[in-house]
This record gives structure tokens, sequence and C-alpha cells, in this order.
């Protein structure tokens, strides 16, 4: 019998690309804008600096120039892309989906392209939509990306907000293996969490022209201490239960890649999965909390730490509420 219908077949990611724009907002340049230091937000969310995309562009032009980055660090023909999907919560517009936009500034022809919205858990999603797409078999090359424009709607005289988020993309490409590659995923979400972050204005409750939209409902609006409570239970449950019914043990895995929302959540994440020290993957730092781009772009930007064969688990939080886990084999 052909292997190819006895073997496990498994998506495993071959390549990785990420962008982040250039301008930076920092700490400081936030201390003219309301009651805040940059010795308080440092010690508080572990950032010092976010990127924030130009004026004149939006998420489609940073998942573009993350894509071509991979293309061309793994020397991928964008041509071979069966489908593409695109994790955001700052859409370029209502419609068509990004992803249609992004494959027509890159040139991708009849390529199933469409959008995931699951805010800062929208990556995990995606992910496990495209590992399924290739376990089929009837997709081998899929694009996932992870982009957002948050600080279009960051109000600077807001601290909840303003000191976290930053723009940026990343993406990975996932083809069919027989060696290895993504494992499993637990998702979750129950909406219960819609008052505690959200971004109410601009759709159908709440149009553009709205006489009822005011500043509060445009902006970005989040309580912070219902959601950090929140995401460090969520995820340490997502990953304790990923790993059980996986059979394998915290010591098992080589390294978490957490949803960079805020140092002290990836550290107290860390520390109730009892995960050994300088596991725990971070560059929240100096890009901020980028939503759907955060576990793309945390990958991206440790590539040297991470070694064929792997166990690599990631896990995220966010609006919704929706969270969840997933592990899979390194195969690069």
């Amino acid at each position: 019998m052909n292997s190819a219908t006895t073997d496990k077949l498994y998506a495993a990611i071959t390549a990785v690309g990420g962008y982040i724009p250039p301008n930076k907002r920092l700490n400081k340049e936030l201390e003219q804008h309301c009651d805040t230091s940059d010795e308080w937000i440092i010690k508080r969310t572990g950032i010092k600096e976010r990127r924030i995309l130009s004026e004149n562009l939006a998420t489609s032009d940073m998942a573009v120039q993350a894509i071509r980055d991979l293309a061309q660090q793994y020397n991928k023909n964008l041509d071979h892309v069966d489908a593409l999907i695109v994790a955001t919560s700052t859409p370029d517009m209502p419609m068509p989906a990004t992803a249609n936009i992004v494959a027509q500034k890159l040139g991708i022809k009849s390529v199933w392209a469409f959008d995931v919205n699951a805010a800062c858990s929208g990556f995990l999603y995606a992910l496990d939509l495209g590992a399924s797409l290739v376990e089929t078999r009837r997709y081998r090359n899929v694009l996932v990306v992870g982009a957002d424009n948050i600080s279009t709607y960051v109000d600077l005289k807001d601290r909840s907000t303003n000191i976290l988020f930053g723009d940026g993309a990343g993406v990975v490409w996932l083809e069919p293996s027989y060696d290895g590659g993504i494992l499993d995923a637990y998702l979750c979400s129950n909406g219960e969490g819609r008052e505690f972050l959200n971004i109410e204005a601009g759709g159908s409750l709440y149009p553009i022209d709205s006489t009822d939209i005011t500043n509060e409902k445009r902006f970005l609006k989040q309580d912070g201490r219902t959601v950090f409570k929140h995401a460090v239970q969520s995820m340490t449950d997502a990953c304790t239960n990923i790993l059980q019914r996986n059979n394998f043990d915290i010591n098992d895995v080589n390294w978490l890649v957490p949803h960079q929302a805020n140092q002290r959540i990836i550290d107290a994440v860390g520390r109730n999965l009892n995960i050994p020290d300088g596991r725990a993957l971070s560059n929240i730092e100096y890009i901020g909390n980028t939503i759907a781009a955060t576990i793309p772009l945390c990958i991206w930007q440790n590539l040297k730490e991470i070694r064929t064969g792997d166990l690599v688990m990631l896990t995220a939080f966010g609006a919704g509420f929706s969270w969840g886990a997933s592990l899979f084999r390194w195969m690069i």
C-alpha cells in the first residue's frame, strides 16, 4: 500500500518571515501624553519601545513585507502558494479581506485567501486552520500570517493601552511532511470577555457614521486587571491541557513561545508551568504587543535558538475572550 495513505501526514513549518516598521514610539514620548514614566512602564510591562506603522500604510503592507522576507530568506516561490490566511483584528477595510489585498500586492493568482479575527489568539487559530488544510492533502503550500496595525486604534492619552501596543507582521509557510510538524492544537473562546477588551466602533453595531460613536468606542479599550488575571490562568490551563493529552511533560518542551502581551504575564505563565529558566522566549522589550503578530515575530527573532526536532509550544490569549495552545516539532 502507498505510504502516503498509511503514514501520518503533518503540516510542517518550513519557512518564517517577519517585518516591523522602522518608526519607534519610546516610553519617554508617552510621558508627554499621560501620567506615566519610563521606569513605571518597564516595571509593569517590560516594554521600552514599540514600532509604529506610517500613516499612509496599512496592515496588508506589513504582511507583504513579511512574506517577501520569508521568500527571500528561504528561496520560496510565491507562485506555489495554494492558500493564504491572514490573522488580523485591523484589516485594511471591512471588505474585501486583507488576505485578498495581500495576494494582489504580491501578484499571487487564484489563491484561496481569507482573514481570521481572533484578536491576540488569531495566529494560533489561523495556524491550526492552515495545518488542517495541509492535512487534508488538498493544499500543499499554505501561508499563515499574523499582522496588526493596532496603533491606529490606540488613544495616546489612555495609559491602559498606549504603553503596550505596537505594529508588526509575521508569517510561516506550511507544507506536508511525514517526519513531523504540528502535533496538536487546543483552542477556546467563550464570549464572556467582550466588555473587558474591545474596539466597539466601525462594525454594524456602531457604524462609522453613527452619532453614537465617541472616542471611547473608537479606540481600543481594556480592563487591564481583568485581562491580566484571565490571560495568565487561561494560557496556563491551555498549555497544561495540551501537554497532558499528548503525553508530554513540561520538561519535554524545548521552547515556550507565549503571546507577547506583557512581560509580567509571560513570567507568570512560565512560573505556573514550572518551565525551566531560559525556555520561554520573549521579544516584547523592543516591539511591544503586536496582537496577532507576536508569536510569529517572536519565532522569527529567535530562529538562532531553535533546533531541528525541538518541541515548541505556543500559547495565546486575546479579546473574546479567546485563548489556546499548540504543539509542534521544529523541522527547519
